[in-house]
């Protein structure tokens, strides 16, 4: 058996599909298809992937910032194919909107190459995705708790069973999923197109302007249409209330709001500061918030519904 998986990975690399283009691990999918003496032959001595050996506290890992850049050299031929079936990759993120099943990987594929020829860094906020282009930026949602990353694909997989994702163990620690290892997911591409809107390093005055219309919330308020920093997302309201007044000292120029919203019959109630005017300088305002604690502080456009 271990003879005809030798000679079928050879016949594999041979094809042109080398450990630089596609991965074929992830959490839950246990690949054999590299052969021996191969760069990445090492991560299958270990048997079940897995996290660090002691517990690490990841919370001030930031999430990834989104920026322009061109498709990876690596990584993005189409269409590919791995363990007997084809892949094609997406010309485009554009407009990308999925929800479907995520999961990580860790330790086994920590410190060896991903499918666009970058080091995989398990304590960095990235993912795997089977067809979207290397590299994209993606919002992930985990719908059965609220909680919100931003992470870089930069990798193949996963390739077991219908998982749409395979998260790193940082970005699944910031989902706080490690326990389940899985969890259902919403991703939506952060592309070029709307780069300015979600992304903390640009003035809002080089954003598009919005209407003066006002969005209603469920609890009979209005809060104004614009754009605002998002600081956090809570499933208590009261703990978002909390956080509310400690806000108004950090940035005492910026209103706070609790805006309630549901999430596959769940509500969260996210506190947002805002709405920003001008050229107000948003990146001092995210400095002085991730200073006060508050990471991942980013924007949202409540006229676009980016939140």
């Amino acid at each position: 058996m271990r003879k005809a998986l030798i000679l079928f990975a050879a016949g594999f690399i041979l094809a042109g599909c080398g450990s630089s283009e596609v991965r074929t691990g992830g959490k839950e999918s246990q690949s054999t298809w590299m052969g021996a003496g191969s760069e990445n032959s090492g991560r299958y001595s270990m048997k079940q992937d897995r996290g660090p050996e002691q517990p690490v506290d990841l919370a001030h890992v930031q999430d990834a910032v989104p920026r322009y850049e061109p498709k990876s050299r690596g990584g993005n031929r189409s269409p590919y194919r791995v363990l007997g079936k084809t892949y094609r990759v997406m010309p485009s993120a554009e407009g990308y909107r999925e929800r479907g099943t995520a999961s990580w990987y860790g330790k086994k594929f920590h410190g060896h190459k991903t499918s666009n020829g970058e080091t995989y860094d398990m304590y960095s906020m990235s993912a795997a995705h089977k067809a979207l282009p290397l590299p994209t930026y993606l919002r992930v949602t985990n719908l059965d708790n609220g909680r919100q990353v931003v992470v870089r694909v930069n990798d193949r997989g996963p390739f077991h069973g219908k998982r749409l994702i395979d998260l790193s163990y940082a970005a699944a620690y910031k989902l706080d999923m490690l326990g389940k290892g899985t969890a259902r997911v919403e991703l939506e591409a952060i592309t070029p197109a709307r780069l300015q809107a979600v992304s903390p390093q640009v003035h809002v005055a080089s954003v598009a302007p919005v209407s003066a219309a006002s969005v209603k919330q469920q609890n009979g308020t209005s809060v104004p249409a614009g754009h605002y920093l998002q600081i956090g997302a809570f499933s208590s309201a009261s703990a978002a209330a909390s956080v509310k007044e400690k806000a108004r000292s950090v940035v005492p120029e910026l209103s706070v709001w609790v805006v309630p919203v549901n999430i596959s019959g769940t509500t969260l109630y996210r506190v947002h500061l805002g709405p920003l005017v001008g050229s107000y300088p948003v990146q001092s305002a995210v400095d002085l918030l991730e200073r006060a604690g508050y990471t991942g502080v980013h924007l949202v456009d409540l006229n676009l519904g980016l939140e």
